[in-house]
Formats: C-alpha cells, sequence, structure tokens
C-alpha cells in the first residue's frame, strides 16, 4: 500500500512570548535590512499598538515608512493603492502589525514589486507571484492566522465577493507573537477574531484535505481555543489564555497551509463582500448552522475533538453524545461572546437569498472540502437559518 503524500508548511522563524518584540532588532540585523515598509492601520496606531514596534525598528537604527491608509476588510483596488505607494519606496524589508487585512496587504506586497502585474492579475492567475521582500509579520488579534498562511484575502466588489489569492511565496518569513499587542484588543473583537481562529481548527480538522500533519495543528487549536477564548475575551488581566489564543491562531493557520477551510468559509465571503460583515462574525454566525449539517458526515471527527478538548468531570459514552455536546459546547460559547446571530442585524433582505446562494456556491476552492456536499438548496436552507 502506497502512502499518500502530505505537505506542510511555516514561516522559518517563529518568537513567542514575553517582550517577544524584543526580537525585531535582531532579525533586522540578521538580514542586513536596509529600509523597512512599516504596514499597519489608523486604528492600530491609535491604541498606541504600533509604537511598540516602532521603537524596535528605532532600536535597530534604520530608516523606515510607515503605510496606514489600509481600511478595515479592503477591497483589492484599496489594497492595491496601499502597494503603489510602497513600490518605489526601495525598502528591502517589510513589518506587518495588525490583523488580518493589513498582514493580506503586506504579503501581496512582498511578491508584488513589480509594474507587470498587480492585485487584480493574482486574482485570475495567483502563482505569478514571486517572493521579493521578507516579511516580518506581528499579528494583533488572535485569529485570522494570517501570520503563516499563503492565503491573502480581498474584496472584489464587481463579484460582492471577497476572494482568496493562494500563493506559497505569501507565506511570511518570521512571526512575532508578543500577548502585549492583544492585552487590550476590545471584547467584541477579541471574540470575532478568536472564533475565526476557532472555524479554522475544526473546519481543517474536518476537511476532505484533512491529513496526519493539519490534524496535529487543527486539534491542538481547536483544544486550546475552546479552553481559552472565554477567560481571553473576558479578562483583560488573563495573559496566559490571550497567549494561547495566539499560539492556537497560529497554528490554525499552519493546519490551513496543510488541509483547508470549508462551508463555514465558503458561504462567510459573499457576507463580508456584499454587506461588509466582519470576517470572524459571518464566521460565527454560520458555524453552528454549518457544523450540524455537517454533522451526518463528521460525526466520527467530532467524537474525537470531544475527546480531545473537553477535560470536564462529563462522562460521555457514544460518538453520538460526544458529537452532539460539541456541537452544543461551540454553541455556547459562540452565544456566551454575544457575537450576533442573525443576519437581520446587518441589513440583509429576503429577497437577496439567490444572490447570496449563488455567490456562495461559486467558493468552488474551499465547498470541494467539505465532508458532506452542499447543494444550492442546502446553501440556501443555511443562510436562511441565519436570516430568521
Amino acid at each position: 500500500m502506497s502512502l499518500e503524500n502530505y505537505s506542510i508548511k511555516m514561516p522559518k522563524a517563529v518568537y513567542n512570548g514575553t517582550n517577544s518584540l524584543n526580537r525585531i532588532p535582531e532579525i533586522i540585523t540578521a538580514i542586513q535590512a536596509k529600509k523597512i515598509a512599516a504596514f499597519t492601520d489608523k486604528g492600530i496606531r491609535s491604541l498606541g499598538l504600533f509604537d511598540l514596534i516602532e521603537k524596535q525598528i528605532k532600536a535597530a537604527g534604520v530608516e523606515y515608512v510607515i503605510y496606514d491608509n489600509l481600511p478595515a476588510e479592503p477591497t483589492y483596488g484599496q489594497v492595491q493603492t496601499v502597494i503603489d505607494e510602497f513600490k518605489g519606496s526601495g525598502c528591502d524589508l517589510i513589518i506587518a502589525c495588525g490583523g488580518g487585512s493589513v498582514m493580506d496587504a503586506a504579503k501581496l506586497a512582498s511578491i508584488l514589486v513589480t509594474d507587470e502585474y498587480g492585485v487584480k492579475e493574482l486574482l485570475d492567475d495567483p502563482k505569478r507571484g514571486k517572493k521579493c521582500i521578507p516579511v516580518i509579520m506581528i499579528p494583533t488579534t488572535a485569529g485570522t492566522g494570517a501570520e503563516c498562511t499563503p492565503n491573502a484575502i480581498v474584496g472584489v466588489p464587481e463579484k460582492e465577493l471577497k476572494i482568496g489569492i493562494v500563493n506559497d511565496n505569501l507565506i511570511a518569513d518570521y512571526v512575532i507573537l508578543d500577548a502585549e499587542l492583544i492585552k487590550n484588543l476590545p471584547r467584541k473583537l477579541a471574540a470575532a477574531t478568536g472564533i475565526d481562529a476557532l472555524c479554522h481548527a475544526i473546519e481543517c480538522y474536518t476537511s476532505n484535505k484533512s491529513n496526519p500533519f493539519s490534524d496535529t495543528f487543527a486539534l491542538e487549536a481547536f483544544d486550546l481555543i475552546m479552553n481559552n477564548i472565554v477567560s481571553a475575551c473576558d479578562d483583560k488581566t488573563a495573559m496566559l489564555e490571550k497567549n494561547k489564543m495566539q499560539i492556537a491562531a497560529f497554528y490554525g493557520g499552519v493546519a490551513i497551509t496543510s488541509s483547508g477551510t470549508t462551508a463555514v468559509h465558503a458561504l462567510s465571503y459573499p457576507l463580508g463582500g456584499k454587506y461588509h460583515i466582519a470576517h470572524g462574525v459571518s464566521n460565527a454566525m454560520l458555524l453552528i448552522p454549518v457544523m450540524r449539517f455537517n454533522e451526518p458526515v463528521c460525526r466520527e471527527k467530532f467524537a474525537a475533538a470531544w475527546d480531545r478538548a473537553y477535560h470536564g468531570e462529563l462522562r460521555l459514552i457514544t460518538v453520538e453524545e460526544k458529537s452532539k455536546a460539541l456541537i452544543d459546547w461551540m454553541d455556547k460559547i459562540v452565544k456566551h461572546l454575544e457575537i450576533p446571530t442573525s443576519l437581520k442585524e446587518f441589513g440583509v433582505d429576503p429577497k437577496d437569498l439567490d444572490t447570496l446562494v449563488e455567490a456562495g456556491m461559486g467558493v468552488t476552492r474551499l465547498l470541494v472540502n467539505n465532508m458532506r456536499t452542499v447543494t444550492a438548496a442546502d446553501a440556501r436552507a443555511i443562510y436562511q437559518e441565519v436570516l430568521n
């Protein structure tokens, strides 16, 4: 019997723990960078978080330029505008400090130091991009996993959809996880991004592409998230739990490089593209409906995830009991974190169902990963559930 082939991809170095930001001058010196492009956004700067990174860049004694004009959930055109500003800068290292949008823009900049093609062209042919500049990723949320994925997500207004550009050259060179950067994250944002990481873990574990490599990271991420997300969101002083969420989000991103997300992410992309609902929020709304839909074919995996993550006194025997309990546990966490569960709050009109279904069914890159086939009628039923 032949062995199946799997692969997993990671940054060359990952630094974690207290004062990890102090590694920045060391990295700058090691790669002999002369001029740094610092990608962030105005929200990060207003919170004073970028000051922590700027201090370290100054300590390295190198020139730097700050790019902070990126909006949340940007379109490919908005990302291209920032990249065009960056291209002539002569920078030889990118440091990204922010959430998924900032990190994705920085990753795209690292493969787009050219006038031959831009972000729009990569939507059609993602493999054209080649790594030109090394990147340090410093996430300010514990959720997207963008610091280690080969994906960059951008809005495509003409399709009212978010689309992922996937290219191994987008994987960062260095990652720094420092809980100081998420210490004062607003609960609402910590919750939405944390559930995004939860989706990465359980989706990658139950994906058609799951394998021993991805399962190792996805299951550990799932265990860490289920047992730390509530404390990390509810208690500003819970630094250990916050750091565990950072590690879990990173592991979820690593799992994506070997496996892939499924119907939760596929059906959430139109909600971000058309209604500009935050990615973590749209995933949170769809998580339980999709998990219940998938349960008949994912039962064994759900039961195994329960065995791995549940450390309490409750003793369940059957696969069916464990599978149901796992979904109920995830549902309880989403409700506790007070993430919106209805599309009505975002002005989604029931008349838009046809458009949503058509757009969601178009995300075949992810739908093919779902263990239970999703038909247009299934997608409609799932959207209908979160419209009520």
